[in-house]
């Protein structure tokens, strides 16, 4: 039976190396899927397309061989890989999706986002995301050497760790009234995010909302097909 599938927050970087094995071998046994969705943060940091990082190279492979194989692919901005671009997709064989993005999965239209928009009550984060999502911000950015932006990207992961250690778990969750709002204005009645790292399935007053887990001692994912729509959890090995 055909499949689509999706997975967000795998955080990928070298300290963490189970993850990208775990990811390859997801990428194997669904070789015959019909599409698979990456919804944001599926590095840990992403410095621009022409970072020559062993990981990035590991990664693409695995990808370019994943969307070789037949299935489509696409990809979507987190706020980790917020530079994530065409340059690395074109390599790839995927598609870049903006966020948010209205797609139709059998019949039916999905709202797909990475969901750090959704985090309205986080005011302080909503005003970081504002500048790093200004093309302007990100030309500058891209115009550093590497080795900067390297330096910059594990400056903004520790700002970023130590922020959040400060805030209530509740202000780092979605606003109701926000996934209401989204999914009115898009005319949808389901939605599919992840950056919360809790995933579950919500009902809200005018629609579903799933949220994809982040990937860690188990990975996640949501295995939708013309018939149903299922939230996975299974273990990677250490």
């Amino acid at each position: 039976m055909s499949s689509t599938w999706f997975i967000s927050d795998l955080h990928l970087d070298p300290s963490r190396p189970a993850i990208t094995r775990a990811l390859g071998e997801f990428l194997d046994a669904r070789r015959d899927c019909q599409a698979l969705y990456i919804l944001g943060d599926f590095f840990e940091a992403w410095v621009g397309d022409d970072d020559d990082a062993p990981l990035a190279a590991e990664v693409a492979d695995m990808l370019a061989a994943f969307s070789a194989a037949g299935p489509a692919l696409y990809l979507m901005q987190g706020n980790r890989d917020f530079l994530l671009g065409p340059d690395f997709c074109q390599r790839v064989g995927a598609t870049l999706l903006p966020d948010p993005s209205v797609i139709d999965l059998y019949g039916s239209p999905v709202l797909l986002m990475h969901g750090d928009s959704l985090c309205t009550a986080d005011q302080e984060y909503q005003q970081f995301r504002q500048m790093v999502r200004s093309p302007q911000w990100q030309a500058q950015l891209l115009a550093q050497p590497l080795a900067d932006r390297r330096a910059l990207a594990d400056k903004l992961r520790g700002m970023s760790q130590e922020a959040n250690s400060n805030k209530a778990e509740d202000i780092m969750d979605v606003t109701p009234s926000e996934v209401e709002q989204a999914l009115l204005e898009h005319q949808v009645s389901c939605m599919i995010h992840g950056h919360t790292h809790r995933p579950k399935r919500h009902q809200h007053r005018n629609g579903q909302r799933w949220v994809l887990g982040d990937w860690g001692s188990r990975g996640w994912a949501i295995e939708a097909t013309a018939d149903s729509m299922q939230l996975i959890d299974f273990a990677i090995r250490p």
